[in-house]
């Protein structure tokens, strides 16, 4: 059973913008956190974003200002929203609830032009 699932990774420019989705199939969505991690090629996972059951949001320093998390419970979707994308931002993007579940497939962000 499928319970996370990421989309709308791809290709783009420096510079460039992406919206990437999580949906969470549990029943318990809207009562938990749910995070954005990523991992680049050769470096461990790290947390991106995370945002609370209710509405509150914290970033890593490197994507402060720049990426956008967000949740629509009706959807059990989480979203982030990636603005001013930079090279070191390639990375395969992982969401996952708090607590976690077995990892999904993740979505392939690369960053170049």
């Amino acid at each position: 059973q499928v319970q996370l699932v990421e989309s709308g990774g791809g290709l783009v420019q420096p510079g460039g913008s992406l919206t990437l989705s999580c949906l969470v199939s549990t029943s318990t969505f809207s009562i938990n956190a749910v995070a954005w991690y990523r991992q680049a090629p050769g470096k461990q996972r790290e947390l991106v974003a995370v945002i609370t059951n209710g509405g509150s949001t914290n970033y890593a320093n490197s994507v402060k200002g720049r990426f956008t998390i967000s949740r629509d419970n009706a959807k059990k979707t989480v979203y982030l929203q990636m603005n001013n994308l930079k090279p070191e931002d390639t990375a395969v993007y992982y969401c996952n609830r708090v607590p976690w579940l077995p990892w999904g497939q993740g979505t392939q962000v690369t960053v170049s032009s």
